[in-house]
């Protein structure tokens, strides 16, 4: 990276090896979302474990929405602590073996074994989830706050190289377990280490060369180990309503989240059963949507930093809704490469905006906190826009295609609640500016 670029986005005394361990960590956890919620093991749970049936998309995701509710009302009371302890790095350690070791577990699952393999994804989400959270505060503490988008498309983008490595090792070795005539209860286990391996691998690096740069705060953990984690929620949440910007953003987040968690926990479900792709063209499908997600990522994370963050994230918005539409109406393999490639635009993009706004809207010094309460937002959303689609598909006898459509009305609405948002104003109020 050349001195100038690296003077005019990272904070002084920040060192390179600090930015690239915090960014391989996306790097290393983007193979969970890719291979094991998106491209791989939800289609085989649908299709195999719980053998097709009319209910099974809806079970799938009210095991995801369990494990975002468990998200939900922990996640603030691990923040409290972290910030209070400087302890976010042992947390991160803590919920990158969880994820590892119930990833690995996963190829236990068998046709049938429902639960089992419900419960091990319940446990393996969580612990990516918390991840995915305490990652993210280190975000304020590297970047300049004029470059948190910049920065933040940087991880996000790396994330979704190490989304498509994982998932090239696992195509690879899926087109050679067929061509020897295996079947997918047989790959689809060896799958799920492989995953967890490149996971282990590449995290250690990672947790290797973070450092802790925020000094231990004096939190108010709400009494919580007398009053319990819900005391705890509540209490950061009525914080939270001195910065109005924050909470409206948190709103838009639920809102526009939840038709991104459709994407990712069920465009190889859709792909499979509506379009009629198999299991080695879904996961080409998703590795195709992925370059595109990084691409996103990278530029429009400089997009947002010059033109707005608000302008940029409304742009993706309405890409979203343009997506739904076009793969609803999708009849051939085709047409349906066009909507995952806008999809992939938007979704590295969207996810990188709304992790930056976050850091720029909290202020800096509960921001492990605050993003605690982002985390809270985004898990709700993964209740709200999968549990939707999971019913709408049930209700109309497994017309995946009317569920599509409703996700992009979460879309509009998040276009809707973001424009109410006065941003400038809550960099400002969150900086201590006003």
């Amino acid at each position: 990276m050349k001195q100038s670029v690296w003077r005019n986005n990272i904070k002084p005394g920040v060192s390179k090896r600090e930015v690239l361990a915090w960014a391989f960590y996306d790097f290393a956890n983007s193979g969970y979302t890719t291979v094991v919620l998106t491209a791989v093991f939800a289609a085989y749970f649908v299709g195999t474990v719980a053998g097709g049936a009319s209910w099974a998309t809806l079970v799938w995701t009210l095991g995801l929405s369990i494990s975002h509710l468990i998200v939900m009302v922990t996640m603030p009371l691990l923040g409290a602590w972290a910030d209070q302890h400087t302890g976010k790095k042992r947390l991160l350690w803590f919920s990158t073996i969880g994820c590892v070791i119930a990833t690995a577990l996963l190829a236990t699952v068998e046709p049938q074994a429902i639960y089992w393999g419900l419960f091990l994804i319940i446990i393996s989400n969580v612990c990516f989830s918390w991840g995915e959270a305490l990652i993210a505060a280190f975000l304020p503490e590297l970047a300049k706050p004029e470059a948190m988008g910049r920065v933040s498309g940087w991880g996000w983008g790396f994330g979704y190289v190490g989304g498509m490595f994982t998932l090239g090792l696992c195509l690879f070795y899926v087109l050679s377990a067929q061509a020897q005539g295996v079947s997918a209860t047989d790959f689809v286990p060896i799958t799920m280490v492989i995953t967890a391996l490149v996971f282990a691998c590449a995290a250690a690096f990672s947790l290797w060369g973070l450092r802790e740069r925020s000094p231990a705060q004096t939190v108010v953990l709400a009494a919580s180990n007398k009053s319990g984690v819900f005391k705890k929620l509540l209490h950061t949440w009525r914080q939270a309503q001195a910065f109005p910007a924050f909470v409206g953003f948190m709103w838009c987040t639920v809102a526009y989240q939840g038709g991104v968690a459709v994407a990712i926990t069920l465009a190889a479900i859709y792909a499979e059963q509506e379009i009629g792709f198999l299991p080695q063209e879904t996961m080409v499908l998703i590795f195709v949507l992925n370059i595109a997600a990084a691409f996103g990522a990278w530029a429009l994370g400089y997009a947002q930093d010059q033109f707005g963050h608000k302008r940029i994230l409304s742009l993706t918005l309405v890409g979203w809704v343009l997506t739904c539409v076009i793969a609803a109406l999708a009849t051939n393999k085709e047409v349906f490469w066009w909507a995952a490639v806008l999809a992939g635009l938007c979704m590295g993009s969207s996810q990188s905006i709304g992790r930056a706004m976050a850091g720029m809207l909290s202020p800096y010094d509960h921001r492990a906190q605050y993003y605690a309460l982002w985390s809270f937002a985004t898990r709700l959303a993964s209740i709200v826009g999968p549990i939707t689609y999971g019913l709408i598909t049930w209700l109309t006898g497994g017309n995946q295609r009317w569920a599509l459509v409703s996700t992009s009305l979460l879309f509009m609405l998040g276009f809707y609640l973001l424009k109410k948002i006065n941003f400038n104003q809550g960099v400002k109020q969150a900086n201590g500016e006003v």
